[in-house]
């Protein structure tokens, strides 16, 4: 939003800012933040920064934890949930040193900046341009209790066809049927409006959005597809969506969740990532001759992926509750390949999608439970590894495949290739396979250890607790 600190300074005089506010990620994608008096805001806080406890952020021992951030200017918004007049930014983190701090390698979007610096220096292209589909649920209600004498969850939306039977208050029926929510025109679907707000309030905020609907999930299941970005700046507009989209819904009494798999027996929410490369502002994915007008750098750089898709998993769908949606029957891909307007496969290259500036192609599994600096840089560092090593997906026995692959016979299913089927799997994956992350130091190695160390940990709580299914199998026996 702004190239430099009197630009910022001259904008909070004329729009009566009170507070500035600083969002740092940490590891495993959540925001934090820490606000200061407008009169606090000094231009030497882009030179030193402001200090903060790195151990908190799952990022430095507590014995070494002092670090500091630095705001990007350029990432300011007004943030239009606070009573308080407030201008919000992005840090990025800084280790401190002497004389001069400098960049945390392990800092999520420094990684990103370093995937672009990257590909850059390969010379392959100099621009990744991806656009995510955010789907999610807005509930009208959620509890859930894990205790040792008790746990289960209760999630309720009124437009639910359990509802159909309410008679404790006034129904007045158009229900959604479970899985028949695509595209569900009004009265049924109540959600529009919420929608088009969320809609409205991402294009205030720089993040042009391509569409909306409701999603086929019946109980609140919606989908907001964005315009293509750059890879860190659309890292960046990825997590604004997300706190955009979940504050209105919650200031509008309803709650939001990305969760892979909220409901049992509904469709599950995914992160499509469309991608093309570009250099000196040319599309690299098109070829008039290709499979389906795909040129052959855009093939390799779908082998790379494929290549490298179990390991990939453990960053672009790194929850337990990730492998729950990544199941035949929901248009969730579990098979490790690719084909044209096919939803059963990893890569989907989209049929509407004919002009050499439009040519592309999107990774359907994973979801927003991501890191998406992370996910982004390891999708990108796949491909150029593709690239790079001219990884042929057809000769790899990656397809295409032009048919609904759950229709297949079992024995031609097994001799395709099956993306992980749990987070231990993927992390597995990523324990053989993680080579491919680290030229140019795009990802620090002892990043990895610790994302797979964490990982591990989130994995053996959910593990060790007994599930409700259980006492219903086995309670008897």
């Amino acid at each position: 939003m702004f190239g430099s600190f009197d630009e910022a300074l001259d904008f909070c005089n004329e729009q009566a800012i009170r507070m500035i506010d600083f969002k740092i990620i940490d590891l495993l994608g959540r925001w934090h933040h820490l606000s200061i008096p407008l009169g606090r805001f000094k231009p030497e806080i882009l030179e030193y920064g402001i200090g903060f406890d790195g151990s908190n952020y799952g990022f430095a021992p507590v014995e070494n934890s002092d670090m500091v951030f630095i705001p990007d200017l350029s990432t300011a918004v007004y943030d239009p949930f606070t009573a308080v007049p407030t201008l919000s930014m992005i840090g990025d983190i800084f280790v401190i040193a002497q004389p001069d701090n400098y960049r945390f390698d392990q800092d999520p979007r420094s990684i990103a900046v370093k995937a672009e610096e990257y590909m850059k220096s390969t010379g392959i292209a100099d621009e990744m341009r991806i656009g995510p589909e955010f789907e999610f649920h807005v509930f009208d209600h959620v509890s859930y209790e894990c205790s040792p004498q008790k746990s289960g969850f209760t999630i309720d939306a009124k437009q639910a066809i359990w509802n159909s039977g309410d008679n404790e208050k006034q129904n007045l029926g158009y229900k959604i049927p479970a899985n028949g929510g695509y595209h569900v025109a009004p009265p049924q679907d109540i959600l529009y409006d919420l929608r088009a707000r969320m809609c409205l309030l991402m294009e205030e905020n720089k993040i042009p959005v391509k569409y909306h609907h409701h999603e086929v999930g019946g109980p609140g299941q919606i989908e907001i597809e964005v315009e293509f970005g750059p890879l860190r700046e659309m890292a960046d507009r990825t997590m604004l969506a997300k706190y955009l989209i979940k504050n209105l819904a919650f200031q509008e009494g309803k709650t939001v969740t990305f969760m892979p798999k909220p409901i049992f027996a509904e469709a599950g929410n995914g992160m499509h990532v469309h991608m093309h490369l570009f250099k000196n502002g040319e599309p690299l994915f098109y070829d008039a001759s290709g499979y389906s007008n795909l040129s052959q750098l855009a093939l390799n750089f779908i082998g790379g992926i494929l290549q490298h898709a179990p390991a990939l998993l453990a960053f672009t769908n790194p929850s337990t509750n990730s492998y729950k949606r990544l199941i035949p029957g929901y248009e969730a891909p579990v098979s490790v390949c690719f084909a044209t307007a096919n939803r059963s496969a990893v890569i989907r290259v989209p049929a509407y999608a004919k002009s050499p500036y439009h040519k592309r192609f999107e990774f359907r599994s994973s979801d927003a439970t991501c890191n998406p600096y992370l996910a982004y840089s390891a999708i990108l560092m796949a491909g150029l590894d593709g690239v790079q090593k001219k990884i042929d997906p057809v000769a790899a026995g990656f397809g295409p495949y032009d048919m609904n692959l759950y229709n297949l016979s079992p024995e031609k299913q097994a001799q395709i290739k099956s993306l992980p089927r749990s987070l231990d799997e993927a992390l597995d994956a990523l324990e053989k396979d993680y080579e491919f992350l680290l030229p140019g130091g795009v990802f620090p190695r002892r990043l990895i250890e610790i994302w797979i160390e964490n990982k591990r940990k989130e994995a053996r709580k959910v593990n060790e607790i007994p599930h409700p299914m259980e006492f219903e199998l086995y309670y008897d026996l």
